[in-house]
């Protein structure tokens, strides 16, 4: 909860930022402040964490499709309300249960499938292509929705080899080198009139103020991805990942409160109905028994990159040894 929290001050500081300052800017100074707290914090952790990992590549990729997503999520800002935003791109468990059925062969059973259809539903009515208000910028958050899904399909196919912080320092690294080009392609492409004046590539220099705000968002991103990451890494993804959709009506009440937005009727309903999906699917998991060393789907999985499930199982393991060696009974 606490990292749910700090991930919409994080989100909501954006907003408020990028009337100041370009996306790729906040998306580049919230990678230096990722490199500075996650590596010192990797090397004094030591093992099983790693700072030189031959899946490099695999992780530049995830980068590449972070630093695009993220960016096409933060630019809707300006144009849409934070809710709808949000609600948008808490597709992204649905597509990542659909890709990982697709790809990685996992089985979805009947109540999963009538789960997925109903949070596609919530998402098309959040969209609500008739009414003309949006258009195609509705398109922006969707499309970081299935970037993220790609990225955990990503991680899920590699194998659960490195730890979340691992994972996340080269990701959340990379994507701070790999949004630079991308600004300046975006900015080389499209005419900067005064409202996508966001998506330029001239960066003001910050006051102290301002250099205080940056090093502020970038702390509040790094604190809310360690906060969630460690809850996977203790528990069970069927009992943390409800605790996700509690960003849905944080970030609407606090978007009510600073900005007096309010969320039109369809991203409502799309609200409840992706989030009842998403936590329908979260309970079901909790009630179908699974083997110890068996790695729960990946699509439970909302926030947090890389798979925590690793750690839980190699716990199990070194506790089934230990008793083994007592010469006590090991349960299957």
């Amino acid at each position: 909860m606490a990292g749910m929290v700090l991930f919409v001050g994080q989100d909501v500081l954006m907003k408020d930022m990028l009337t100041l300052y370009p996306v790729w800017m906040l998306i580049f100074v919230r990678s230096v402040a990722a490199l500075v707290t996650l590596l010192p914090l990797v090397v004094f952790l030591g093992a099983p964490h790693r700072i030189w990992t031959p899946l490099w590549p695999w992780y530049l990729a995830r980068a590449v499709l972070f630093a695009a997503g993220f960016a096409a999520f933060y630019a809707a800002f300006p144009f849409m309300g934070l809710a709808e935003v949000i609600t948008l791109f808490f597709s992204a468990p649905l597509m990542t249960a659909t890709l990982a059925a697709i790809f990685l062969q996992e089985k979805i059973g009947r109540h999963r499938a009538a789960a997925l259809f109903v949070g596609f539903v919530g998402v098309v009515i959040a969209v609500n292509p008739t009414s003309g208000d949006i258009g195609w910028i509705a398109i922006l958050p969707l499309l970081c929705a299935l970037s993220y899904a790609v990225s955990q399909i990503i991680v899920r196919r590699i194998g659960e080899q490195d730890t979340s912080l691992t994972i996340g320092l080269y990701t959340i690294s990379f994507s701070g080198l790999v949004i630079l080009p991308i600004g300046f392609a975006v900015s080389m492409i499209l005419d900067i009139t005064p409202e996508l004046r966001h998506l330029g590539m001239e960066w003001p220099l910050p006051d102290l103020n301002g250099l205080a705000m940056l090093a502020f968002l970038g702390t509040l991103g790094t604190l809310a991805y360690t906060l969630v990451s460690r809850a996977y890494q203790i528990a069970s993804a069927s009992v943390i990942a409800p605790f996700d959709y509690s960003y849905l009506p944080l970030a609407a009440g606090l978007a009510y409160l600073l900005w007096g937005e309010v969320p039109p009727i369809t991203t409502l309903i799309g609200m409840v109905l992706i989030v009842g999906s998403g936590m329908y699917t979260a309970y079901r998991e909790l009630r179908v028994a699974r083997p110890a060393d068996e790695t729960p789907p990946i699509s439970q999985t909302v926030f947090t990159p890389g798979g925590p499930a690793a750690v839980l199982a190699e716990a199990l393991d070194a506790e089934a040894t230990q008793l083994d060696a007592a010469g006590e009974k090991v349960s299957p």
